[in-house]
């Protein structure tokens, strides 16, 4: 008998978006508004349910397929609060839209699917969540029916449906191996099952969880995608997807492959590595605001997989893992809200004029960006504080000073949106104390549609320091 509290917040997830389903049905094109309330009620009340039963221990549900720990326990809580973001976001771009609360729904589901990555204790609860968490994506992509979002969307489906046939093709591998699909009995199995035949099975699953995590060599499809979706879009397949992805490939290395003999770690340590490495290098000749985060979310999955190498060899790497999925999902959505402030504005310059005599948008789109780097005192600087010093302890300091390179050369790109950004707000301020208009300056003045957008990079801006102060409080508190 399964108890329902364990499942309460994935529950209220799943009423919310049922409620907000119906209501659109009845509800006025002008008034859609009232299923976005629905929607961050029952995202506060997910994140509610999970922040009181974050003390408690590891449980298990349906036959030890679904584990609730405090893997799936932050994985909950981030997501919970991407989805709010992703909420706020979508009512800015589709408002009035004939199908507006089907993106509320969208984005409620794929979080359900995100969760249920984390949670997943069994290769076809696994290959299931999978789909949750990609099916209601490649309609939120092409949301808005253009040329370049139709596009994004066929490249995105086509791509994950070859990754998810490969990942049933290794789930039947390791099946095969082991004769179980669940982890706890994977892990007794699988070490005494050929080599090869664990590898094969092993490389396929992970490799679903690269691809929705956007790492390298499943990241083709990633800028595509971002580049031809609505900021809004964008921001939720780079941010919730890949939390509920790399929690599950924690998962993964720190159970049914923690004592393989095909070396896993070393796997996930180069794809790590490539990660980074390709998306800063990537990033760096990118003129377009949603190609360059999107190139940078590729960067950043790298510093994660850090982590997941050292699953089962450090035991920072948990905290580790925790922190850094919760400071990049903040940062991440900060820097892709702010692209949505101006969504006609796809280049750096033409998003720079827009914002000129924004202020403190500028300044809070720089702590974002910042974040990212990982600068102190942001909560990106704690997790790969920690997320170094695991994989330091799991015998990978090669990567560690390879991740330090990485981190340092990714400034340079960050900076190249934020100096223009700067540059435009001074000449726009001398522009105003000379009652003269520049014509290479748009005004900027944020519009009724465009402040939500607005308030979100300034809430993740705030939500980035404090997250950082807290997060380094609660590490040194643990690890001492």
């Amino acid at each position: 008998m399964v108890d329902p509290l364990v499942l309460l917040p994935e529950f209220l997830l799943l009423a919310g978006a049922l409620a907000a389903l119906l209501l659109g049905l009845w509800t006025p094109r002008d008034r859609q508004r009232r299923a976005a309330v629905i929607a961050v009620v029952a995202c506060v009340a997910s994140a509610v349910a999970t922040a009181g039963a974050l003390p408690g221990g590891t449980e298990t549900a349906f036959h030890h397929t679904w584990i609730v720990d405090g893997t799936t326990g932050v994985t909950r809580l981030v997501v919970a609060a991407a989805l709010i973001a992703a909420v706020v976001l979508c009512r800015s771009a589709f408002a009035h839209h004939d199908r507006e609360t089907e993106a509320y729904v969208l984005v409620l589901l794929a979080g359900i699917g995100a969760i249920a990555l984390s949670a997943s204790a069994d290769l076809l609860v696994l290959l299931a969540s999978y789909l949750l968490a990609s099916i209601p994506l490649y309609a939120l992509v092409g949301f808005a029916k253009d040329a370049r979002g139709v596009e994004a969307t066929l490249k995105y489906y086509l791509m994950s449906a070859l990754v998810g046939v490969l990942m049933l093709l290794g789930a039947a591998t390791l099946m095969l191996a082991a004769g179980q699909t669940r982890y706890d009995t994977l892990e007794a199995s699988l070490p005494q099952a050929p080599t090869g035949v664990v590898a094969l099975g092993a490389l396929a699953v992970l490799a679903g969880m690269a691809f929705k995590a956007g790492a390298v060599p499943m990241h083709f499809w990633l800028p595509d995608a971002a580049a031809g979706a609505s900021p809004a879009a964008a921001a939720v397949i780079t941010t919730v997807p890949k939390v509920g992805a790399l929690a599950a490939a924690f998962r993964l290395v720190d159970m049914p492959f923690a004592d393989v003999d095909a070396n896993v770690p070393v796997l996930v340590a180069a794809i790590a590595a490539a990660s980074m490495t390709l998306g800063n290098l990537a990033a760096f000749g990118q003129t377009e605001v949603l190609r360059l985060l999107a190139y940078s979310s590729i960067s950043q999955v790298g510093y994660v997989l850090m982590a997941v190498a050292v699953a089962a060899r450090s035991d920072l790497a948990d905290a580790g893992l925790a922190v850094y999925l919760a400071a990049y999902a903040v940062a991440n959505v900060g820097a892709f809200a702010a692209a949505a402030v101006a969504p006609r504005a796809r280049t750096i310059s033409e998003w720079a004029a827009s914002a000129a005599r924004s202020r403190w948008l500028v300044l809070s789109l720089t702590v974002c960006l910042l974040s990212l780097v990982g600068t102190p005192p942001t909560g990106v600087f704690v997790g790969k504080l920690a997320v170094f010093t695991a994989a330091g302890d799991g015998g990978f300091g090669w990567l560690v000073v390879l991740a330090a390179v990485n981190t340092v050369a990714s400034l340079f790109y960050y900076l190249r949106w934020i100096a223009p950004a700067f540059t435009q707000h001074t000449a726009s301020a001398a522009s105003s104390a000379a009652d003269v208009t520049p014509a290479d300056v748009t005004p900027a003045n944020v519009t009724p549609a465009q402040s939500a957008p607005a308030a979100v990079v300034h809430v993740t801006a705030a939500g980035s320091v404090v997250l950082g102060v807290l997060s380094g409080l609660w590490l040194a508190t643990t690890v001492g």
